[in-house]
Formats: structure tokens, C-alpha cells, sequence
């Protein structure tokens, strides 16, 4: 559907116009993400010039364009997450299943080799049988033979119980294994069910941020960037003012110093929600894979680092420590010392070095407490 002009506000609206109703607009995500989405100018009205000069979009619009494309891209991040614990959990799934799959085919063999022993136990003892115990004590000269056959028949007799004993309990293992099996199947369909909405809701935000964001002229994502930065300087900063840094004096450990160098060596990389290297990063997939050279496996979503790993305090925060920032747990980073972070941020940027104190902290966990 193309959005024009006269569907921004009517005839006239010029450049500052164009990116509030832009930035209202982009509330309705569903709109925005529609394949095919444009945005056309808006139409000059007959008394203006064609060659004035837009509107400059002034700071004020452009920090509600800058908090909007963060809620956006905080959106996109949360949905990765989602998206990659589907995925995770989906690769469990598949080798329980095929776990479950060598199981049924040992004990299909377990059970055909059972009935074939029990088979052969039953014919012996057919084989014995005839004459009542009596008339063989009466016929057999010696009544040594007579006991001792009488004691193999018992024993043989105990054992065929226990085969079919044991038949059983195999038979009753193999349903067990093919129920477990249908489970993880019903469980791997929810996955990528849950997967492919997490997938469609990151497209979604990640295109209306695009689109937002291409309004723009080229000065003003200058000056949007400029915008970006300053928030973080001055989240830093008073991060830092608090004086947090002055009791944060732990050293790596030797892992830690092997994840740091990963992570170092990543700088520069391009952010791409979902994956974990070796070109692309996204932020959990950057430091799960830091962890894993170090040779500690960490689960692989952010929110998984802050539930299943230690958390410390964070003035006991050492390098290689990771910082795990919002509310929701929906970001992670990697602290490398003196109060600085790298990081995979969002869409549209690269790993980089930021500072630790930059964005919201939740809390700092350590992989190898």
C-alpha cells in the first residue's frame, strides 16, 4: 500500500511533518512491515516553490524518531531471542528423537532375541514332558536321575519365567521409547511453530525501523547518530560518576582471557539476528560462541545466560564476566575491563566496543564461576 501525502496530513506537509507522522505511524508495525510499504513525498501545494528547501527536522524530532527506533530494535532483540531458543531447543529435540529411535531399534533386537530363548525353552521342556513325575521315579533304575532331571526341569522352568519377564519389560520399554518420541515430534512441530513467529515478528520490526529510518536526508542520520551517542556517553558517564568502577578490580581468569581475545577478534563484524559467527553475530550468539573457544559451553540465548549462570555482584565483575542489560534480559554483552563492553548491538551496526555502563543493566553473570 502506498502512503501518500495526502494520507500523512493532507497537501503542504513538509519535512518535519513527514517524520512525526512517521514516527506515529510506526507504532502500527503491521502496517509498516506490510510487503510493499512505501512512502511517497508529500505533495507540494500549488503556492510553494519546487525548489524550496524542506523543513530541517529539528533535535526534538529527531530524539522521538531515535527512543521509537529503540523500542524497535529492543523488539527485534527480544524476538531473537525467542527465535533462538526455539532453535536450540529444537536441536534437542531432534537428537532425543534420534536417541529414541536407537533405543526402539535395540530393543525391537532385544525382544526378537528374547522370544527366540523362550521359544527354544519351550520346546526343550515340551520335549520332557509325557509321563507323570511318578510313573518316571517308578521307571528309572536310579532315583539320583530322577531327582537330578527333576532339578533341571525346576531350573529351566525359572528361567523361561525370567524371559518372559524380561520380554515383557522390554516390550513395556519400547512403548515407553515410541511415546517419548511422539512427545519430542509434538514438541519439534510447537518449536518451529514458535520459530517462524519469532522470525516474522523480527522482520517486522527490523523492516518498520528501515523504513523509518530511511526518511531521513543524510544530514539528519548524522545528526540521528549523533543523537545515539550522546545518550550513551551520558548513560556512561553517570554510570561511572556513581563510582562503581572504583571497587572493580578483579582480573581475568584464563578462560576469560581466551573469550576476550575471541570477542576481540570479532570487532568490526556485521550484527545479523540469529547468528553465531564466524562472519556474523547477533549478541548472544557473539558471546556464547567467546565462551565456547574458551572451551566453557554457556546456553545460548541471553535470557538462558542471566537464568542458568551464576550472577555476581557487580563490583566483582572480572573480564570475560557478562553484562546482561534490560528488564527483560533481552541484550548481552561482554565485559573486557575499565568500565568498556564488546558487544554485537543491533541491525544496521557492527561489533564494537562500547561502554559497560551505556545501556540499562539487569545484572552481570560469570560462565566460569
Amino acid at each position: 500500500m502506498l502512503l501518500t501525502g495526502h494520507q500523512f496530513g493532507g497537501t503542504g506537509m513538509g519535512k518535519r511533518g513527514l517524520i512525526a507522522t512517521a514516527v506515529t505511524v510506526v507504532c502500527a508495525v503491521t502496517v509498516l512491515a506490510a510487503p510493499g510499504t512505501a512512502f511517497a513525498a508529500p505533495t507540494p501545494s500549488p503556492s510553494s516553490s519546487p525548489s524550496a528547501s524542506p523543513t530541517p527536522v529539528s533535535n526534538k524530532e529527531l530524539e522521538d524518531v531515535r527512543k521509537k527506533l529503540e523500542k524497535l530494535y529492543h523488539d527485534a532483540a527480544v524476538a531473537t531471542d525467542e527465535y533462538n531458543a526455539a532453535e536450540e531447543a529444537a536441536e534437542k529435540q531432534s537428537a532425543e528423537i534420534v536417541s529414541l529411535a536407537k533405543k526402539i531399534v535395540k530393543g525391537q533386537e532385544k525382544l526378537a532375541e528374547l522370544k527366540k530363548r523362550a521359544g527354544s525353552a519351550a520346546a526343550a521342556q515340551y520335549r520332557s514332558g509325557g509321563l507323570p513325575d511318578e510313573a518316571k521315579l517308578m521307571l528309572n533304575d536310579d532315583p539320583r536321575d530322577f531327582l537330578d532331571s527333576a532339578g533341571r526341569v525346576i531350573q529351566g522352568q525359572r528361567a523361561t519365567k525370567g524371559l518372559l519377564g524380561e520380554m515383557t519389560r522390554t516390550q513395556q520399554d519400547l512403548e515407553q521409547y515410541a511415546s517419548d518420541a511422539s512427545a519430542q515430534w509434538q514438541k519439534l512441530e510447537a518449536g518451529r511453530k514458535a520459530k517462524a513467529a519469532a522470525q516474522k515478528k523480527i522482520e517486522k520490526q527490523i523492516k518498520a525501523a528501515e523504513q523509518l529510518e530511511s526518511q531521513l536526508e543524510k544530514e539528519e542520520k548524522e545528526r540521528l547518530a549523533q543523537l545515539e551517542e550522546d545518550a550513551a556517553h551520558k548513560a556512561q558517564t553517570a554510570w561511572l560518576d556513581s563510582g562503581v568502577l572504583d571497587d572493580i578490580k578483579g582480573k581475568a581468569s584464563a578462560q576469560g582471557r581466551k573469550a576476550v581475545e575471541y570477542a576481540t577478534a570479532q570487532l568490526g563484524k556485521p550484527y545479523e539476528w540469529g547468528a553465531e559467527g564466524p562472519k556474523t553475530y547477533d549478541c548472544s550468539g557473539l558471546t556464547s560462541q567467546a565462551w565456547a573457544s574458551a572451551g566453557s559451553g554457556i546456553p545460548r540465548t541471553s535470557q538462558e545466560q542471566w537464568k542458568q549462570l551464576e550472577r555476581i555482584d557487580i563490583e566483582d565483575m572480572r573480564p570475560g564476566d557478562l553484562i546482561i542489560y534490560n528488564a527483560d534480559a533481552s541484550h548481552v554483552a561482554m565485559y573486557i575491563g575499565d568500565g568498556a563492553i564488546i558487544h554485537a548491538p543491533r541491525p544496521g551496526r557492527t561489533v564494537t566496543i562500547a561502554g559497560a555502563g551505556s545501556m540499562r543493566i539487569l545484572g552481570v553473570v560469570r560462565p566460569d564461576a
